[in-house]
């Protein structure tokens, strides 16, 4: 498998349409997931000593962040106002692969920063709510 390049890792946020079109958020220069499982712990005295865990159960999560500098897409503006309402909406992750996850997220965390003579910046955090897919 040959390596790719971090700069084709994209987060797109969804229009809000039932079949959403989706805009990469501009200026992210960092992106990170993390895919999170829970296991349930199904061990007995049967287990001869050795864990076991129950296949297909628990709770699966996807956690998103990602760090950039900010120029006030509408695909950024949209993250902001999911951030300030609570919104759970569409977001994509594609890869320089082909290979695309999408899924429905809520906006955990959003920061924004910036120095006296420098840029304005973010960073952010998603978190899944319901299954995520991978296409």
């Amino acid at each position: 498998m040959p390596a790719e390049k971090g700069s084709t890792f994209l987060l797109k946020i969804g229009d809000g349409a039932a079949s959403p079109a989706y805009a990469t958020i501009a200026g992210l220069r960092t992106t990170q997931l993390s895919i999170n499982g829970e296991a349930v712990n199904v061990t007995s005295k049967d287990s001869g000593g050795w864990r076991e865990l129950l296949s297909g159960a628990g709770v699966r999560s996807v956690s998103v962040s990602g760090a950039g500098i900010f120029t006030g897409s509408d695909a950024e503006t949209r993250l902001r106002g999911h951030a300030l309402t609570g919104k759970i909406d569409d977001y994509e992750l594609s890869f320089e692969s082909g290979e695309r996850m999408r899924g429905r997220f809520l906006v955990s965390r959003l920061d924004y920063a910036g120095d006296y003579n420098g840029e304005r910046n973010y960073t952010l955090s998603l978190e899944s709510s319901g299954a995520v897919a991978s296409l």
